[in-house]
Parts: structure tokens; sequence; C-alpha cells
């Protein structure tokens, strides 16, 4: 890596340091306050940051986290990953995970949805890597089909080589904007938000899942090289490899992140089969998939943030024997506008036992009210438990699913469990 600038290494430094008093003041990790200090002395600090890396940028509204976190984990086959594994998905959160690894000259950096663009001009990525878009945050967000089109405009400005799902089409559209592209086949569980062709407004044709196309103009599913065989757990690849996932992270949809992990990492020379065993040592995810036992109860914590991320965790629930706990704020990082829970089809939980909790609990017990789910409403995770074995003295599990900051909130209730 390059030196950087006198004014540049000032403001890491700075950086850092604020970073650090926040961490022992505990006010939070530092991501963001220290990335906010230094473009307060450098404004030009991620670009500084970013020159004689090889970087990969990962964005998507569901699996970026994740994805991130299996692509930094295999990469470290290689050496030292630069990495906001953990979150922090803005600039600020960037240019702390870079200055914390200088000598790092790979890196791995998880984007936010609408500052991909922004973040694609100035790190000039080797990789940007693109899973799926659908609707999140509408008060804070644009419409996903605005936001594909500045993908596309941005990356087709750029000489970066795409990593994309092809499965989705507006992924897929804005991929093509791209001068180089590695198309892989992920799936697409929610396709509520794509049945437009984003090229001419036509009614997409998907007469055979994952392929679509638009008999309109002619945009159609691009040939993929990588995949997953059918929703099962073996991986292809380009030269016709079948290797057996084995994840210890469950469902389809890691399945499928596993795919864009192995695909990406080949981009850095790391052999799949050898990125499928690094893959297969993580269990969690900040949290996310982690189970707990409380009160000897296991208690299995899974994120859920908008409709396509409760239609992936209801598929990875245990049996219906086991019962269930919602949780559901509205916050500024959830998004204030509830409505998209109107979205999800609460009619799986019918035969389980429901506890619904969170700020917006109400809003929460009247949707799964209008779906005829019976419910009972709690204000905490041990109210539950406890009630739940006074009248069940052998329960040994209990899902929770929640969104965002209602996830932190219970994440932070148990000790910030990995």
């Amino acid at each position: 890596m390059s030196e950087l600038p006198l004014r540049a290494q000032l403001a890491s430094v700075l950086g850092r340091s604020a970073a650090g008093l926040s961490r022992a003041t505990g006010r939070g990790d530092g991501s963001v306050i220290g990335g906010k200090i230094a473009l307060k002395v450098e404004p030009d600090l991620l670009a500084k940051l970013s020159r004689g890396r090889r970087l990969a940028l990962v964005s998507a509204t569901n699996g970026k986290t994740t994805t991130t976190r299996l692509i930094s984990h295999a990469l470290r086959e290689l050496g030292d990953v630069a990495t906001n594994e953990h979150g922090a998905n803005m600039p600020t959160g960037h240019i702390t995970a870079l200055s914390n690894n200088r000598a790092a000259v790979n890196g791995v950096l998880e984007v936010d949805e609408k500052y991909l663009p922004q973040v694609l001009v100035a790190t000039r990525p080797a990789f940007v890597v693109l899973m799926n878009l659908s609707r999140d945050q509408m008060d804070r967000a644009s419409e996903i089909n605005l936001l594909a089109k500045r993908w596309r405009t941005a990356l087709g400005k750029s000489d970066t080589h795409v990593i994309a799902n092809a499965d989705d089409p507006l992924v897929a559209w804005a991929g093509m904007g791209a001068p180089q592209a590695t198309w892989v086949s992920a799936g697409q569980r929610w396709k509520e938000d794509s049945w437009c062709c984003p090229e001419c407004g036509g009614h997409l044709r998907r007469d055979e899942d994952p392929h679509w196309a638009c008999p309109e103009c002619g945009l159609a599913r691009p040939q993929t090289t990588w995949g997953t065989d059918n929703g099962s757990d073996v991986l292809l690849t380009p030269e016709g490899r079948r290797i057996k996932l084995r994840l210890n992270l469950p469902g389809d949809a890691n399945r499928s992140n596993a795919a864009i992990a192995a695909a990406t990492a080949a981009g850095y020379g790391l052999h799949p089969e050898r990125t499928v065993e690094l893959l297969r040592e993580i269990t969690s995810v900040a949290g996310r998939y982690t189970s707990v036992v409380t009160m000897g109860v296991e208690v299995r914590l899974l994120l859920a943030k908008n409709p396509a991320g409760w239609l992936e965790s209801f598929a990875v629930l245990d049996p219906p024997t086991t019962p269930v706990i919602l949780s559901v704020n509205a916050q500024i990082p959830d998004g204030k506008d509830t409505s998209w829970l109107w979205d999800v089809d609460y009619t799986v939980l019918r035969d389980r036992r429901v506890f619904v909790m969170g700020e917006r609990r109400t809003d929460l017990a009247l949707r799964l009210e209008t779906d005829g789910v019976r419910f009972e409403v709690a204000d905490r995770v041990d109210e539950v438990l406890a009630k739940l074995k006074a009248e069940q003295p052998g329960l040994t599990k209990v899902d929770l699913i929640a969104n965002y900051t209602a996830f932190q909130q219970i994440r932070t209730a148990y000790g910030r469990v990995q």
C-alpha cells in the first residue's frame, strides 16, 4: 500500500482515537464516530485509504452482513483483511474499517444500498457483490427501481467486476451495466418487488423458476456459472464441480450467500473447495442464528427487518411444537413506517404458540389477528420463558425473530453474543 499523505495520516489517527474513546466509555464500538471525526479532517480520506488495495463492496437489501462475513473469513486464508463485517455500512464505517487495518491489501466492505454509487466512486473496488433488492425502510430509502437505476449508472462508469445474483431481475439489470460480470444463481424467494421489467416496465414472465424474461424488450436472466443446485446443499462451480456445502448457518438464504462468497473468493484466487471448508467454520454472524441458553431453555435469535427477511426466517423455524417470539420496533435504523408488516404472510404461524413483543407489538398483533394467528403479548423474553416453563416443564427450545433494533436490544440483554 502507498503511504498516506500527512493530513490523511492525522485524520486516520484522530479517527482511531475517537473510536477507542467511544469503546472505552461504553458509548458504542466506535465505528461511526471514528469515521465522522476523520472525515472532518480529511474529506477525501476514504479514497486515500482505498488506494493500493483490492476491495470488494457487498450490497443488498438482505444478507449483506452475512455475505461480508463469509467472504472476509475466506479471504483471511490469503492474509489480513480490512472489513466492517459487523455492520457500520456507510462511509464513516468504511473509513474506520480501513484505518483499523492499514496493512491489509485485501478488503471486504458491506455497503448500504443507498451509498453504493458514492462508495464505488471513492474506493474503485476490484469487485462489487450484489445479491437482492426489495422494499426496505421506505421512509428513508428510494424506490428500489430508482435504486437499481443508480447502481446501473454508477457501474457503467466504473471498471469494476460485478459478482451478482442473476435470479433477481433488478440486481441483474443493474449488474448488466458493469463492464465485467460473474453471474450466480442465488435464488429469489421473495418476488413481490420484481414482477415488472426494469428496462421497459413490461410484465416479466417466470414460467420456470429461476428463469425470467421480458417478452416486450427481450431482457432476460443472464447465463450463470455459479450457483446452488435447485435449493440443494450443493455448490455448482464454473468447472462443473459439485461441492457439498454442509454449512453451520441454516437455510437456503445462507446457501445462496455461500455461493456468492465462493464466487467472490475465486476472484481473489481462492479455490472453491477450500473456500467451502472455511465457510463451514462460521456458526453465527453478529448474533444472527446464535442460540443462547437461559432459564434452561435454548433461545435461537433470528433477524428479519423486511418482508423478504421474514420469509427467510420462517423457512428455518424449528417444527411447529417450538414456540416463537416475534419482536418489532420502529426506530430510525428500522424505518418508522411499519406498513410493510402487511406484506408478510403470517399464516405459516397458525399452528404455533406465538408471543409478540417490541415497541410496535400492537401493530404486529393486529396483523397476526388479521391472518388468523393466535398470539400472546409480552414485554420481555424472560417473562415468556417463565410462562412457558410453568406450562411446559419439558420445554427446551424457543425461536425468536426480531427486526433490527429489537434484535440489538435482545442481544444486549444476553451480553452481545457473537
